[in-house]
């Protein structure tokens, strides 16, 4: 259900800010890798998967006699995720590096 991606970006994020501080080159490039992750989970990816549902609605109405098998296969619809899926990733991905910064301190 969460997001691995956004898990694992929120996850590096925090562990840059932990490690070397909010201020520092590491966490501001890991940040706005953050931010284009989840941006693209939620947003971009999210469009391609509607995009993929119409399509196979279109291929499904048969209104282009479509007969190659190929042509013929349901294109993936799932491709993003929700709003909650990348903030419960997010929010895995933060816990998992306090408890780890945590445990080695």
């Amino acid at each position: 259900m969460p997001s691995s991606h956004s898990a694992t970006v929120c996850g590096l994020t925090t562990a840059a800010g932990l490690c070397y501080g909010v201020d520092s080159f590491q966490f501001a490039i890991s940040f706005i890798l953050a931010a284009v992750v989840m941006y693209d989970a939620i947003g971009v990816r999210q469009e391609t998967g509607k995009q993929a549902k119409l399509l196979n609605l279109i291929m499904e109405q048969d209104w282009f006699n479509l007969n190659n098998q190929e042509i013929q296969k349901r294109l993936k619809e799932f491709v993003g995720h929700t709003p909650l899926q990348v903030a419960a990733g997010a929010a895995l991905g933060i816990l998992l590096a306090l408890v780890v910064h945590q445990n080695y301190l």
